[in-house]
């Protein structure tokens, strides 16, 4: 039986129906995402980030650390945002004092100097930036373009540019489908990059190139260092002395290698993962200290690992730290700052001197965390899935000292099923999951077959098993919990976002495990999702389900929209009317299904908001709204007052 190991006078009430005090409006308000480091400043020592802020509706702005003063740089109305490939990321760069940043609103590049007012010096309109670096001896950029058409449906042509700072843009380099990550020699006579072509993703197979940069800035022929349709390249850096490093998955695990008199060497072989997919520009898992030692951040069994390696020795040297999710890293003169969170840390920016490994926190996402009282921290668990395969996951028990369930009574657990599907699940303290939790209601996130962070052929599994391996994966993990006494086996939820909620989506409609799900922006047409898919993505499917004309037939067969008649469990859908990556008719047609055939549905479509809402108000809409469908299609209590969204075809 599950124990809440709560105190004897406390409240006893039935699980989903506990009183906790990380209300929705609490989790709404109190995550300020944090992404996208960088350094800066005459000797380096200055932090650089992006918080977002929810109240804003999801406006990221540039903050900058300097001594003991924060700053913000991008005052509202600035959106320090871009969208080149739809998920953006790198969209500000550093330049000693001055700041270069990509506004969100207009798409122009826009210049802060001496912490004066910015100053735009680029057209905007339709062509995106991102991924920029700065060409001091030649005054410009050199991002990566995204040239989108006037108008009518035809992808985007991506390209390498250089953006002078008077606005000029040359094309140094085209003909890839996509491209990432230049990175100039510390001399600037060279320039290495990343590119990759459909139907490829970057952590299906990339190519790293390089090129002599000539003194009017054109690019000489480029020479393919390492990569192809197999191998994912991230990463590429330059040491101090010149040196290109750079991360392959050539082993089977996106390990450390440079490019070093002609010859690629290993710098430390090891099954872990010191890179993860590139869903965003600007990443960063390692840096360096000195020409020959590096600091470095590595994943191993979903856990994230700090250390300092030397090369000559091939040599790591663990660096302590809190933390078992580092997101990313910057490092400077004696210094390492990194995005890293824990299951009793939330997501926080800290800098620790390596010199005595003291640490110091500059920011917070949750800046008032609830009391450890109504904590769940995660268990890791592996368990074994269909075909002798073992998934992976972590388990949040439901934890609330002030209250008790019943005794002999069992909690309802929510399966979460993430997205990607290339993405990874992580125990760091999310308030999102202690919502449930506190009430009673158990967690289990979910790395099925597909995931990162577990090599390369962990993430192969779902190689063309879209909607199979991934559902056999949550399936297994549900009947482990209810195996071993951790969840009521008549009240399991399966609840995914995007690519998790195709994950969702197959679960109820070709299983009978789950009793009710939540689809998040959710893939319940294939067909559909390959005609209006952006750019980035357009050809996935092709990875996970299969080629053209091939598909045809496995789309129909996987697809729920073409299976509503073997749907009969309840289900609740949220959709962001402007989502250009999974669009709202996907959701609509599964929801008008339902509805005519009299399964219990509701939907809550949201204005304004695309891929992942970023609106305080519409995220504790939702969450109020989900609970809310929990408890009304399990016959729990619910509060009184005006629902917070309509069940249809479910009896009052």
């Amino acid at each position: 039986m599950t124990s809440t190991a709560s105190s004897p006078s406390a409240l006893s009430a039935p699980y989903g129906t506990w009183p906790s005090p990380i209300s929705a409006a609490v989790v709404a308000a109190g995550a300020s995402p944090l992404t996208q480091l960088a350094l800066g400043g005459t000797d380096g020592g200055d932090v650089y980030w992006l918080a977002g802020r929810a109240s804003e509706a999801g406006r990221n702005t540039l903050l900058r650390q300097r001594g003991a003063r924060v700053d913000e740089l991008t005052p509202a109305p600035f959106n320090v945002r871009t969208r080149v490939h739809e998920y953006g990321g790198g969209a500000y760069a550093v330049d000693g004092d001055d700041v270069i940043f990509s506004h969100f609103a207009d798409n122009r590049l826009y210049r802060v100097t001496a912490d004066a007012a910015p100053v735009p010096f680029t057209a905007g309109g339709n062509t995106r930036h991102a991924d920029f670096v700065v060409d001091a001896a030649r005054a410009r950029l050199v991002a990566v373009r995204e040239q989108h058409p006037q108008e009518g449906h035809a992808h985007p042509e991506n390209s390498l540019a250089a953006v002078g700072f008077d606005g000029r843009e040359t094309v140094l380099a085209r003909g890839h489908d996509f491209y990432a990550a230049p990175r100039l020699s510390p001399d600037g006579s060279q320039l290495a990059w990343i590119s990759w072509d459909h139907p490829r993703l970057p952590w299906q197979g990339t190519e790293l190139w390089l090129a002599d940069v000539h003194p009017d800035g054109s690019l000489g022929s480029p020479r393919l260092i390492a990569g192809g349709a197999r191998e994912s390249i991230c990463q590429p850096e330059w040491s101090p002395n010149g040196l290109l490093h750079f991360v392959s998955d050539s082993s089977g695990w996106w390990n450390l290698y440079r490019l070093h008199g002609g010859d690629i060497e290993a710098l430390c072989p090891m099954e872990a993962e010191f890179a993860t997919p590139h869903w965003t520009f600007g990443g960063s898992m390692y840096g360096f200290l000195s020409d020959d030692e590096l600091v470095c951040t590595y994943i191993q069994a979903g856990v994230s690992y700090l250390a300092r390696l030397n090369v000559a020795a091939a040599k790591l040297e663990p660096i302590p730290h809190p933390y078992q999710e580092i997101r990313e890293l910057r490092v400077g003169p004696g210094f390492v700052a990194l995005l890293g969170g824990s299951p009793t840390i939330a997501l926080e920016l800290a800098r620790i001197d390596l010199s005595n490994h003291e640490l110091e926190v500059l920011a917070q996402s949750i800046t008032q965390l609830p009391a450890l009282a109504y904590l769940s921290v995660p268990r890791s668990l592996s368990f074994p899935s269909s075909n002798g395969r073992t998934a992976h996951a972590f388990f949040y028990p439901p934890k609330n000292d002030d209250v008790q369930a019943p005794a002999g009574t069992l909690p309802p657990v929510i399966v979460i099923s993430h997205g990607g599907p290339t993405s990874m699940a992580s125990n760091t303290l999310k308030l999102a999951t202690q919502y449930w939790t506190s009430r009673g209601i158990g967690v289990l996130d979910v790395n099925y077959g597909g995931s990162s962070g577990f090599g390369r052929e962990y993430r192969d599994a779902l190689r063309g098993q879209w909607g199979i391996v991934d559902v056999e994966d949550c399936i297994a993990g549900a009947r482990y919990l209810a195996a071993n006494g951790l969840a009521d086996p008549e009240r399991l939820i399966v609840r995914g976002g995007s690519a998790g909620g195709l994950t969702t989506l197959c679960a109820l409609t070709f299983h009978d495990v789950f009793k009710a799900g939540a689809s998040y922006y959710g893939v319940s047409d294939l067909q559909g999702l390959d005609n209006d898919s952006h750019k980035f993505e357009s050809r996935y499917t092709d990875y996970l389900i299969a080629s053209q004309p091939e598909a045809e037939a496995l789309y129909r067969e996987r697809s729920p929209i073409h299976h509503t008649d073997r749907l009969s469990r309840p289900m609740i859908f949220f959709q962001g009317l402007d989502d250009k990556v999974v669009p709202p008719q996907q959701s609509q047609l599964m929801v008008d299904a339902l509805q005519a055939r009299g399964v219990p549905v509701a939907y809550v479509p949201l204005e304004g908001e695309g891929h992942g809402f970023r609106k305080a108000e519409n995220i504790a809409r939702t969450l109020e709204a989900e609970l809310y469908f929990y408890q009304r299609v399990f016959g729990l209590p619910v509060a009184a007052g005006e629902p917070p969204v309509h069940i249809a075809n479910l009896p009052a």
